[in-house]
């Protein structure tokens, strides 16, 4: 049985792997395999029926749906499915993820790794180390899914969300209607609904959550920029206080077990203000649903127990269609289907490392860099420093400069008036020393202090001039650090991964992990 589909080998870290063509497609796959096996039609061409091809289950977190959704998608693919027990496993013995999966990958032919973690940005991590181990091996490349990290994302959660609400919405992508409910800032399901809700043409977003507990801001700006439209709400009871009410309601329950003490004292006050309650009922729309990614807490559900009986009652469906939308993201990633596949396929981002560009280098009549009173005969300047910020953050950036790159050389240093006018002011560093700026150097100096120049000095002439802009990405250097505490690149989680950076703005850089964001001095360890 042929299996050399598009989509053989590929990863779901996050939403974002699979470009919206291939969503699409997912959607459309899934609805065509539960529409035949609902009637008892031939599935046959969904299944891969090759017990060489190992299904890995890794739940370092509780799970129950997510798991068992898995385990028997797996086994409905006639593939081998393999539970994998994180609790009592070497995991204990300080292993790291890595290690423990390049073990797995070599007791199959071939490979699919599902795996729930506390740490954040494993799936990625893992792509991209089995990308270079398996030529090693001469294996094929395994495939990750991300079956939920932290508080980054949950994306095959999202897409049994988005198949949910196209079978509501009798599959019209033109427009939705969703109102978030509960604890926003710890949910990944909703964090994942800041690019997953790309598929429909029109969103309109209403965020339902008091303070403590609302969407962090990275992902309110993220479906802003989607081209959302974003309202934000304390509670259930101000939300209905207006009159456009969404169709759609999506519950999260208050995950305690990841709040701070501050947060769990006022923990009576944030239940109420996300719970529905019985006299909420008729300011509800007509064919209005409510979904729940479960499991509900028993104690204090936000969707309460009355309500199952109802029409609202969207959940129990969602939790059955995780089980079809699993079935075909493993057949995907098998390449057992995918070969009707039309549209674009989503793309790596590419980076081109052109931030260092050589400048024409203009003739003095009196040399211009001195350390002290000197002139400076043979060696290096770095000019233009932090131009035009404040004086306070140019020494920052001049000390930053000295510390990484380990100047600890007979030099001068100070910040001076620019020549763009008598208020702007610039750093100047002078390593007389110096005659010479190794490669990386020059790219953690462009990395440290974005705007400036280096000029090489011969005979108290400017031989060459750099003019080093901000770079797209920043990796590489031992002095950066992801300083999210769960992320598998933070140092203290000792899994050997090295932090990567890509600029997002003109001064935010974020996690090639994890996807944190970090504004540009937050990334130095100095």
């Amino acid at each position: 049985m042929t299996r050399t589909g598009p989509f053989k080998g590929r990863t779901i870290s996050v939403v974002n792997d699979f470009s919206l063509d291939e969503q699409r497609y997912l959607y459309r796959k899934t609805r065509e395999l539960k529409e035949a096996a609902l009637s008892g039609s031939d599935v046959s061409k969904f299944r891969i029926n090759d017990l060489d091809y190992q299904v890995y289950l890794i739940f370092m977190e509780n799970s129950t749906r997510t798991r068992e959704s898995f385990r028997n998608a797996g086994k409905f693919l006639g593939a081998r499915v393999n539970v994998f027990d994180a609790a009592t496993s070497s995991f204990n013995k300080n292993e790291s993820i890595t290690d423990a999966v390049k073990m797995l990958f070599g007791y199959s032919g071939e490979s699919c790794f599902v795996l729930r973690t506390k740490l954040e940005g494993v799936c990625t991590w893992l792509d991209e180390a089995f990308t270079e181990y398996a030529q090693i091996t001469g294996k094929p490349k395994p495939s990750f899914i991300n079956a939920g990290d932290g508080k980054h994302e949950h994306p095959t959660q999202e897409f049994l969300d988005e198949f949910s609400f196209l079978e509501q919405l009798g599959w019209n992508e033109d427009h939705i209607h969703i109102a978030m409910v509960g604890d926003l800032y710890h949910g990944r399901t909703v964090h994942s609904k800041a690019d997953g809700l790309r598929i429909f043409r029109n969103v309109e977003v209403d965020l339902i959550a008091p303070e403590l507990l609302s969407m962090p801001s990275y992902y309110v700006e993220k479906m802003k920029a989607n081209g959302f439209q974003v309202r934000i709400f304390d509670s259930i009871e101000e939300y209905l206080a207006q009159a456009r009410v969404a169709p759609i309601w999506y519950f999260t329950r208050l995950q305690l077990e990841r709040m701070g003490e501050a947060v769990l004292e006022r923990t009576p006050y944030l239940r109420q203000a996300v719970t529905f309650r019985k006299d909420f009922l008729g300011k509800l729309p007509d064919g209005c649903r409510f979904y729940h990614p479960l499991p509900r807490d028993r104690n204090f559900p936000t969707i309460p127990f009355f309500l199952d009986e109802l029409p609202l009652n969207g959940w129990d469906g969602q939790s059955i269609n995780g089980y079809w939308t699993r079935i075909t993201e493993i057949a995907m990633l098998a390449g057992r289907i995918g070969e009707d596949f039309e549209g674009e396929h989503a793309r790596r981002p590419k980076f081109v490392d052109d931030f260092i560009h050589e400048a024409q280098a203009q003739e003095k009549r009196k040399p211009e860099y001195k350390v002290g009173i000197k002139p400076v005969e043979e060696g290096i300047v770095i000019d233009h420093i932090a131009t035009g910020k404040p004086v306070g953050e140019i020494w920052d950036t001049i000390d930053a400069v000295r510390k990484i790159l380990k100047l600890d050389v007979r030099s001068s240093h100070g910040v001076y008036h620019s020549n763009r006018g008598p208020d702007i002011f610039k750093g100047i560093i002078s390593l007389p020393d110096i005659i010479s700026f190794g490669e990386k150097d020059l790219k953690k100096l462009a990395a440290i202090a974005p705007g400036c120049t280096l000029n090489l000095i011969r005979h108290a002439h400017v031989a060459k001039k750099y003019r080093l802009s901000m770079p797209p990405r920043i990796y590489g250097f031992d002095e950066i650090s992801c300083k999210n505490e769960n992320c598998i690149s933070f140092p203290a989680n000792n899994e050997g991964v090295l932090t990567e950076f890509i600029r997002k703005g003109e001064t935010t850089f974020v996690c090639k992990y994890c996807e944190r964001e970090h504004k540009f001095r937050d990334i130095w360890d100095v």
